[in-house]
């Protein structure tokens, strides 16, 4: 047999399996792309919180999640926090002076603040021209996560929407988010959905999120949610003033992450007295 025709019957055996396997899905189409690109944080990991201050992980981690204005951990696998949805408290003047008109506005024409963290407004993401000067903004954050060494990226606030008195909807942020996403791909990183737990399903198949990062999962009992479509890529910080139960209940719930963390609700440093670690 010539090699022209064996090219041409491998390539229709190639197209009957293809047609046998069916469409791709856009969940399955999202797998695919970042798994082939980036790596994901290890499963079953021990997790440090460290938002508050960045210090020298305890022993036995080999994860950790720090903010963007910092440097990873050496030597261990680092998420970069991300507040992609809502402004940072030390950027205030920036975004009133110079980027007012991408802040989310109340019927006054005053910012829309976020009720329980007064000091940071809402991103107005509810048309195609604002997410795309947002996803610049905040895109070279995320450059600068891979720049600096991070392996994977956690977006904060996609749950904004729930906040903004009917402004915003869920499918403005997911659209906002997927651009995150292709930014961070292109990056080479991965990308964490950061709680929202309803919307799971569309957050992973339409966004293509790579893994889910949940606060207080075991307390909301939303664990199972994650699970559901993250599978094992899932990790829960839980904190000392809301506990239910003890810390060892959580742990001892079947339906709780493998990579399960306790921290004190201010995620301050080692050594300041309301410091709290502990982990499944």
């Amino acid at each position: 047999m010539t090699s022209p025709a064996r090219a041409l019957i491998a390539a229709a055996l190639a197209a009957l399996a293809a047609c046998a396997a069916g469409p791709l899905t856009p969940e399955s189409q999202a797998v695919d792309v970042s798994a082939a690109a980036v790596q994901l944080p290890p499963v079953g990991a021990v997790l440090d919180y460290q938002l508050g201050a960045a210090y020298t992980p305890p022993k036995g981690v080999n994860l950790v999640t720090r903010d963007s204005t910092a440097s990873p951990a050496p030597g261990i696998y680092n998420i970069c926090y991300v507040n992609g949805f809502q402004t940072q408290p030390a950027e205030r003047d920036t975004w009133l002076n110079q980027r007012n008109h991408l802040l989310l506005k109340d019927s006054s024409g005053k910012p829309v603040v976020d009720p329980d963290w007064p000091d940071e407004f809402l991103l107005d993401t509810s048309t195609a021209a604002k997410r795309t000067e947002l996803a610049s903004i905040t895109g070279a954050t995320i450059d600068q996560c891979a720049t600096k060494g991070f392996k994977a990226v956690e977006v904060d606030n996609l749950d904004s929407y729930s906040r903004s008195g009917g402004r915003l909807s869920v499918s403005n942020n997911l659209a906002y988010a997927k651009l995150l996403a292709d930014r961070t791909h292109n990056r080479n990183l991965a990308i964490g959905q950061k709680n929202s737990s309803e919307q799971a399903s569309r957050a992973r198949s339409e966004v293509g999120f790579d893994f889910a990062v949940s606060e207080e999962c075991h307390r909301w009992k939303e664990c199972s949610s994650y699970s559901a479509v993250y599978g094992k890529q899932v990790m829960d910080i839980e904190y000392t003033d809301n506990l239910r139960g003890t810390f060892k209940d959580v742990c001892g719930d079947p339906k709780t992450p493998a990579t399960t963390t306790l921290r004190d609700r201010f995620l301050v440093a080692p050594g300041q007295s309301d410091y709290a670690f502990d982990h499944c």
